[in-house]
């Protein structure tokens, strides 16, 4: 396989990987509906800078280092069930007390913020990082810069990311006005709180 094919075949792969329905797509759907098109472009750009350290980790020989360490694996793992278990029970108990849903999809408020959700969502998720170790090897021919190549298939996966997180959002948008009923907005937080409590907890039981 020479790089032009293994690029082409990963290409096709990712996308496919990002139009599957799963934990970061539920995170930009639900911002997008009840905080707004600016904040789920950046929550989704978080979730891609996430992805793309992981990329960068497991390029640099860490990851199997961090696959080799049953302590540091599960030091991750918690970490990361718990943020996400945080995050959604922040969630449910909006979305019981009814005080999710805003008067206008304000702008307003710091861009890191929403960048950093999206961003501690996959870097304190270590099968996000077993995850490329397993991938990437697959798509890199020999004699190439495994480090250049491997962040030049992140790239391609971030790529495809952002552009699936656009789209989302602009679907989303037209239906601003019904979103913003209090019951529709407070059934998107219930239903992405459990999304990412379940999601939480799952990490937490895993076993390698």
């Amino acid at each position: 396989m020479d790089a032009l094919h293994a690029i082409a075949g990963f290409t096709v792969a990712a996308a496919l990987l990002v139009i599957t329905p799963g934990l970061d797509t539920a995170l930009v759907l639900r911002t997008a509906a009840v905080e707004g098109p600016k904040r789920a472009i950046q929550a989704g750009l978080g979730t891609v800078l996430g992805c793309l350290t992981w990329a960068l980790v497991v390029s640099l020989g860490l990851g199997a280092l961090l696959a080799a360490s049953q302590v540091a694996y599960n030091a991750l793992r918690v970490a990361g069930a718990l943020y996400m278990g945080w995050l959604g029970l922040k969630m449910i108990a909006a979305a019981v007390r009814g005080d999710a849903a805003m008067p206008a999809f304000a702008e307003t408020g710091g861009t890191r913020s929403w960048i950093r959700r999206g961003f501690l969502t996959n870097i304190l998720n270590p099968k996000v990082g077993a995850f490329y170790v397993s991938l990437l090897p697959l798509f890199i021919p020999p004699h190439v810069n495994v480090v250049g190549f491997s962040l030049l298939l992140a790239s391609i996966l971030s790529l495809e990311g952002l552009l699936w997180f656009w789209m989302l959002t602009v679907l989303v948008t037209p239906l601003a006005n019904w979103i913003r009923r209090r019951s529709v907005t407070r059934a998107l937080d219930g239903v992405t709180g459990g999304v990412l409590v379940a999601a939480g907890a799952g990490l937490f039981l895993s076993r390698r």
